[in-house]
C-alpha cells in the first residue's frame, strides 16, 4: 500500500495497545515504524527490473521483522524501559506495527516476498488497489482523533474501531474478488476458452469494478466485472507478442521478472525495442512497470546488461472518470481494446493521436 496508508496503520495500531501510557508519542512511534520496511526503496539494486523484483524482498520477510521486533524489544527496555507495560505488550506491539506492514503489502498487486530467503512466487493477493481511500480514512480518523484528544482515557476505542472497520473492508475486498472471478470463469466455461492463468485486480481507487486478465496461448483476454452488472462479462481478445519472448529466454532479467509477476507479461516490439509489461499494475493501456528488454542490432536482438525503464505518460484524468461512470451504469462502454493498442506504440505517436 502506500506510505501514507503504512503510516496510519501502524499509528493506529500502536494508539491502540501502547496510547494510554505514550500518548499522543504513540501515533508518532507506529507512525515511523510502520513505515520502516519500505526504506529499502532507497537500495540501488543496478537496474530497473532488479530495482522492482528487489523491493518489498527482506525487509518484508516475515523472518526478518519477526526477528527485528524482538531485537528493538530488548533496545526499548534496556535504553528507555517504561513501568506501566510490560515487555510481553511492547514485543506484541512492536510486532503487529511491523509485520501488518508487509501482510497489508500482499493485498495488493505488487508481490511481496514475505517469505524470504524462500522464493516462491510473491504473494499477491489482489484484492485491494495499491491507493484506496476507503480503507485508509477509518485510520486517518483515529489518528488524527488520537491527536486532537489524546489517547491516554481507558475508555479510548476509536482506533480499535477504526481498525475493525478498515478490516471489514479489507475482507469485503476479498468477497468482491471472487465475485469478479467467477463470473469470468463462467463466461470462459460457455465460449469454451481454456484459461492458462487467470489474474484479477481492482480498477483505481475503488473495490467495486475489477480487471480480469485471462491469459490463453500468444494472447490475452480482459474483461471490467461490477457488483451492479447484469450482463455476462465482455471478453476483450488482446495479443500478447509472446513469440518476442524466445529472444530473452537467455537474459536472468527476464526470467526474474517472469518469476516475480507469475508470467503476467505482455511484450512489444516498438520501432528496434522490445518492450516488456507487466500487465498486474495499474490499468489498461497504463502500466506503470513496463521494461525496454533489447534492440534489434545486426539482424538480432540484443539485451542490455542493465535494463532501463520504459518511458510513460501520467494516468489520464477521463479514464478514471469513465470508470467511475462503468461502476454505476454497466452500459458505459469501455474501449479496453483500444486503450490497450496504445501499449505497441511510441509515445510521441500515441500523444499525436489524442484528440485536440
Amino acid at each position: 500500500m502506500d506510505s501514507i496508508t503504512q503510516a496510519m496503520l501502524g499509528a493506529t495500531l500502536q494508539g491502540a495497545m501502547l496510547g494510554r501510557w505514550q500518548g499522543r508519542k504513540a501515533l508518532a512511534y507506529g507512525a515511523l515504524l510502520g513505515t520502516l520496511p519500505d526504506l529499502d526503496v532507497i537500495i540501488d539494486y543496478g537496474d530497473a527490473v532488479a530495482n522492482m523484483t528487489y523491493h518489498r524482498g527482506f525487509t518484508h520477510s516475515l523472518f526478518f521483522l519477526g526477528p527485528l521486533a524482538l531485537l528493538l524489544t530488548w533496545l526499548v527496555r534496556r535504553l528507555h524501559p517504561h513501568p506501566g507495560y510490560s515487555a510481553k505488550r511492547l514485543l506484541a506491539t512492536l510486532a503487529l506495527v511491523l509485520l501488518t506492514h508487509p501482510i497489508l503489502d500482499c493485498f495488493t498487486s505488487y508481490g511481496t516476498q514475505i517469505l524470504w530467503p524462500l522464493t516462491p512466487t510473491p504473494t499477491a493477493w489482489s484484492s485491494i488497489f495499491i491507493i484506496d481511500p476507503l480503507y485508509t480514512l477509518p485510520l486517518l480518523g483515529a489518528v488524527l482523533g488520537g491527536l486532537l484528544f489524546g489517547l491516554r482515557e481507558r475508555s479510548n476505542k476509536w482506533p480499535l474501531l477504526a481498525l475493525a472497520l478498515s478490516s471489514l473492508y479489507l475482507g469485503s475486498t476479498l468477497v468482491g474478488k471472487s465475485m469478479a472471478e467467477q463470473r469470468v470463469e463462467a463466461q470462459l466455461a460457455a465460449q469454451g476458452i481454456q484459461a492458462e492463468a487467470l489474474f484479477s485486480t481492482p480498477t483505481p481507487l475503488n473495490s467495486l469494478l475489477w480487471r480480469v486478465i485471462v491469459l490463453d496461448g500468444d494472447a490475452y483476454h480482459e474483461a471490467l466485472v461490477g457488483w451492479l452488472d447484469r450482463a455476462p462479462p465482455q471478453l476483450e481478445r488482446i495479443p500478447r507478442g509472446t513469440a518476442l519472448a524466445a529472444a530473452l529466454e537467455d537474459s536472468p532479467a527476464h526470467r526474474r521478472l517472469a518469476w516475480f509477476t507469475d508470467g503476467v507479461l505482455r511484450y512489444d516490439q516498438i520501432g528496434e525495442r522490445l518492450v516488456v509489461t507487466d500487465l498486474r499494475l495499474g490499468m489498461t493501456g497504463f502500466h506503470p512497470f513496463r521494461f525496454d528488454f533489447a534492440g534489434w542490432q545486426d539482424g538480432q536482438w540484443r539485451v542490455p546488461a542493465q535494463i532501463e525503464r520504459w518511458p510513460i505518460e501520467r494516468g489520464d484524468l477521463g479514464r478514471l472518470i469513465l470508470l467511475w461512470q462503468r461502476i454505476w451504469h454497466p452500459e458505459t462502454e469501455v474501449p479496453l481494446l483500444a486503450w490497450a493498442s496504445e501499449l505497441g506504440k511510441p509515445l510521441l505517436a500515441r500523444r499525436s493521436a489524442e484528440p485536440e
